[in-house]
């Protein structure tokens, strides 16, 4: 059985979410003061409307009455206008505000969440359930506060006017409390469902789309289109859902206004009949009754807002609420010409299925060591170790004799460049990709210099634009090499102390291969070197080798140390000779 939503809970963490302290307090103040003014100016109308009815049915047009009218008109439409628009920008800004906060927690978040959530669904919640916030803030609850104002002002006139037609009307209260409060708890689970299904669809739809080839390639279009059809049907009957509680909630509170104003007529208009009551006082109680009822249905969205917000609420803190990465400089200065260790090393992605398993070596600076084993054997795992991009289960990675852990997360980072298979690119110009992630101007020359330590700079000058030629999403307008020689070149021009690489020849062509085998050895020079190595040549000169076999290290030594003695290592150097052998 599903739980009950807290409110008391929900609206305290949804005040905590605004952070209201953000927002400049003499807008807020500004907007209350406008929408105060065009409440009252809205409660003068019936008043002089009624004096208005009365003199002229004794034939006597009063200039005083219809001027004060036709002023409380104006100060209420420019009043209300201007709050309006006020209303609108605390509504963004609030929402700004919150998108900000989430996308900043975003670029925080460690590599672990990602792992378990979709990029999509995050993506969701920072548009869209941000979004119904805005909605609730800038449409509904200033609405709602002047909606108050304007409730409790007429019902005050109302009494005075005529406290027996006025207790008549109130009679219809308890019946729409009575009505709003499970349709709103409904309106929760209804809402907070709504928003995840909008998640997951967003999810699906990233996920195609950014992998469109892939789509085409495998002629997948009509399975996509039925996980998309299946995913925007049950959107559509979640959204049914919520149309149907609307289409009870509204014609309901539709027949009780309807139902009240027609008894408040036909009682008024006994009174008229009997000289206890004057005809301005029933146009003034029905022009009042009006203003009540606005409020009243203003009340039921807002309520329906709020159920909605609390939903999205929920989903935007789970984001919020995760722990991040701690980004802070710390007093410990990298020293890159130390040494780093792996002193019994375990790590796993679940429990008690060990990915790194009690793993001890040394990496010596200024030295390549490469890592080589079967697929699965804990490689890479070993570059997201050293890039901190998950937290070790047991033993300590130092360098030196400090732990990793008493570095800052920034400055351990920024000392390691990663060159992977994949050399991923951003949509954006050749020379945005190079010079990614730099935080002073780069000039012309060093650029230059990057690109032709990469071997990029051939293929550059020969494009139409340049460095200011657009690469594509995830650089598609480019060829592999190409990729490759650009990710070096970025490399080259962090310029770091640490280098890894998860051997970024082995899926080129012979010729691209030999022009990124010579950009990365410029690369390399002077650099404390970790390859994941996939080729005969990388393994033969590194300086060191690693052998890893179901996440345990059976073998470290040179080439020839391994050769004579590790017979998995054989057999390796085995299959890649006859692989180079047959190309």
């Amino acid at each position: 059985m599903e739980k009950k939503p807290d409110m008391k809970i929900n609206i305290k963490r949804f005040i905590k979410l605004i952070d209201f302290k953000v927002l400049p307090k003499h807008l807020i103040v500004l907007v209350l003061g406008l929408s105060l003014i065009s409440t009252i100016a809205g409660l003068v109308v019936p008043w002089f409307t009624k004096n208005l009815v009365d003199v002229m049915t004794v034939s006597k047009l009063d200039l005083t009455t219809i001027f004060i009218l036709i002023g409380a008109f104006i100060i209420q439409a420019a009043a209300g206008g201007f709050s309006t628009y006020y209303l609108a920008y605390l509504g963004e800004k609030v929402v700004s505000n919150l998108r900000k906060r989430l996308w900043n927690k975003t670029l925080l978040l460690p590599v672990s969440y990602f792992d378990q959530n979709r990029s999509g669904e995050t993506i969701s919640r920072i548009n869209n359930d941000t979004a119904v916030i805005k909605d609730l803030i800038s449409v509904q609850l200033v609405s709602i506060f002047t909606g108050i104002i304007s409730l409790f002002g007429s019902l005050a006139i109302l009494f005075y006017l005529d406290w027996s037609m006025t207790l008549v009307m109130l009679t219809s209260v308890p019946i729409i409390f009575l009505v709003m409060r499970p349709i709103g708890r409904k309106m929760y689970s209804i809402s907070k469902n709504l928003q995840g299904e909008m998640a997951h669809f967003t999810s699906l739809m990233t996920q195609v789309v950014s992998e469109i080839r892939l789509v085409k390639a495998y002629v997948a279009e009509p399975v996509e289109k039925k996980h998309g059809e299946k995913r925007i049907d049950h959107l559509f009957k979640v959204s049914l859902k919520e149309a149907k509680l609307t289409a009870i909630l509204q014609p309901l509170m539709s027949f009780v206004m309807m139902f009240m104003l027609v008894v408040i007529i036909g009682y008024g208009g006994y009174r008229v009949a009997t000289g206890a009551l004057s005809a301005g006082d029933l146009v003034a109680f029905i022009l009042y009754l009006f203003q009540i009822i606005m409020p009243l249905t203003m009340l039921t969205r807002f309520m329906t807002s709020v159920q909605k917000a609390m939903g999205a609420t929920e989903r935007i803190n789970h984001i919020l609420e995760n722990e991040q990465e701690e980004m802070d400089v710390k007093e410990k200065r990298v020293d890159p010409s130390l040494p780093i260790y792996f002193d019994h090393v375990k790590f796993s992605y679940s429990e008690n299925d060990w990915v790194i398993d009690d793993v001890s070596f040394t990496i010596q600076p200024g030295k390549v060591t490469a890592l080589v084993g079967p697929s699965g054997s804990g490689k890479t795992t070993i570059f997201s170790l050293l890039e901190r991009f998950y937290p070790i289960a047991e033993g300590e990675i130092r360098l030196g004799d400090t732990p990793l852990s008493e570095f800052g997360l920034r400055e351990w980072r920024s000392c390691i460049s990663y060159v992977s298979q994949e050399s991923p690119l951003l949509a954006g110009t050749i020379r945005e990709n190079i010079c990614y992630a730099m935080e002073r101007e780069v000039t012309d020359e060093e650029l230059n210099r990057a690109a032709k330590l990469a071997y990029a700079d051939e293929f550059i000058q020969e494009l139409p634009n340049g460095f200011d030629t657009e690469v594509g999403e995830r650089g598609i307008m480019l060829s592999g090499g190409q990729r490759q020689r650009i990710a070096i070149a970025r490399a080259i021009l962090h310029d770091p102390k640490i280098l890894m690489l998860d051997e970024a020849t082995s899926a080129l062509d012979s010729t691209s291969e030999k022009v990124v085998q010579d950009a990365l050895q410029n690369l390399m020079k002077g650099r404390t070197t970790v390859v994941i190595a996939h080729r005969l040549s990388t393994v033969v000169d590194a300086d060191q080798i690693l052998v890893l076999e179901k996440g345990k290290l059976t073998g470290v030594g040179t080439h020839e140390e391994l050769l004579n003695n590790h017979s998995l290592y054989q057999k390796l150097v085995k299959q890649q000779f006859k692989w180079e052998k047959s190309l």
